[in-house]
């Protein structure tokens, strides 16, 4: 069951949100609903803030505690583009807290990242280190502003995000053509403005390897998102439900 949290994390890590409120709810296979993804963007000329909270639902919440994964993107825009300046991701379970906060210093090119985790109200543990690779964007923003960064279908796009370690923030995005979009349509429905597929690295998916799917409706938000064949489980589904 803890997968099940681990895929509602990376699936919520695909949604953005605007300055109203912009809503969905997590599927996972045979388990039915099990979360729901609250996401808010507060905006003004310079600078944004992205917050996004990920809850459980039914069979998870009961086995994971109520646990909660909170994401905050904060920033600045260069050239119509959001970039981040600090990017959180906070996980509250029980009796447990974890703070995983980045900071990004764009003049000298590096990102830092401090690590906390509470138990009992006590902090037990605390590290910082200096990541191997650089970004302008976080999970959040890379997503956020994919509607204006792709302009072209039909093309593969290799990007960069700040909360991706484990493959040195590489994420690769194909956009296929319209002419091309057909299996696409058959897992994401065919209203979407246009679809992608993004590569990414988890262990607990059958291969090394997996691909997200994403539909972007026309105000430039996802849709709907699908991860294929969880090991035994089945899809993962993110779909927007306001």
């Amino acid at each position: 069951m803890k997968k099940i949290v681990t895929f509602i994390a990376f699936l919520s890590t695909f949604v953005f949100a605007s300055v109203d409120h912009v809503n969905y709810k997590a599927t996972f296979g045979v388990f039915g609903t099990v979360g729901s993804i609250h996401n808010t963007l507060t905006k003004n000329t310079k600078t944004y803030v992205i917050d996004t909270t990920v809850k459980m639902a039914g069979l998870a919440k009961m086995i994971m505690g109520g646990q909660v994964e909170h994401y905050t993107s904060k920033g600045h825009f260069h050239n119509g583009l959001m970039v981040s300046d600090v990017y959180t991701m906070e996980t509250k379970k029980k009796h447990q807290r974890k703070l995983r906060e980045y900071t990004i210093n764009h003049t000298k090119k590096y990102v830092t990242k401090r690590y906390r985790k509470w138990s009992h109200g006590k902090l037990v543990k605390d590290t910082v280190k200096k990541l191997k690779f650089y970004a302008e964007n976080d999970l959040l923003t890379l997503y956020f502003n994919m509607n204006k960064a792709i302009t072209n279908k039909g093309k593969v796009y290799h990007m960069k995000a700040v909360g991706l370690e484990k493959q040195k923030g590489l994420v690769e995005v194909t956009v296929p053509t319209d002419k091309n979009n057909k299996a696409y349509k058959k897992d994401l429905g065919s209203t979407a403005n246009w679809y992608a597929k993004a590569l990414i690295v988890q262990k607990n998916f059958k291969k090394k390897k997996g691909d997200i799917l994403l539909s972007v409706s026309k105000d430039g938000y996802i849709k709907k998102s699908v991860i294929k064949d969880i090991l035994m489980y089945g899809d993962a589904k993110l779909i927007r439900t306001k």
